[in-house]
């Protein structure tokens, strides 16, 4: 079986979605698949460096484009600037450290989405629920208890 090359796969998932293939959105789609949970400057960075110059409002629109098609997924914890990330469509959680803002992803809290039922649904129909962890990553935490002692 013949393995697509990586921007294959991008083209292709581009396709599927409805979107024309241009080289912004196949960057944009690299950067954020080898970048989980990057802001939007570190994306800019990212795609300036394989393409070259690129505006502030042309990766905008591009994120937008693609988390409107569902290739991407935005997330902005409280306190954060909003950050992209390429695992959609599993209603997966997150784990962020509070002291160097480390970002994990952690599956979903009960079995199939939305995960958490809520207390009242206020007659909504419920299909994702968002939770966020916060604590202290592996690194941090050890430091963190050193200093309060």
């Amino acid at each position: 079986m013949e393995h697509m090359s990586p921007a294959r796969d991008y083209a292709e998932q581009l396709r599927k979605a409805d979107l024309r293939v241009t080289r912004p959105r196949v960057a944009v789609l690299e950067a954020v698949h080898a970048h989980p949970h990057a802001d939007t400057d570190s994306i800019l960075g990212l795609v300036r460096e394989t393409l070259g110059a690129v505006s502030h409002q042309a990766v905008y629109d591009v994120l937008r484009a693609l988390t409107n098609a569902g290739l991407l997924r935005r997330i902005q914890p409280m306190g954060s600037v909003a950050r992209y990330e390429s695992r959609v469509g599993d209603n997966h959680h997150h784990l962020i450290c509070r002291s160097c803002g480390l970002i994990a992803d952690v599956d979903c809290a009960q079995g199939a989405a939305p995960c958490l039922t809520a207390s009242e649904d206020n007659g909504f129909v419920v299909d994702e629920a968002e939770v966020i962890y916060w604590g202290l990553c592996p690194d941090c935490a050890p430091r963190v208890s050193r200093a309060s002692t």
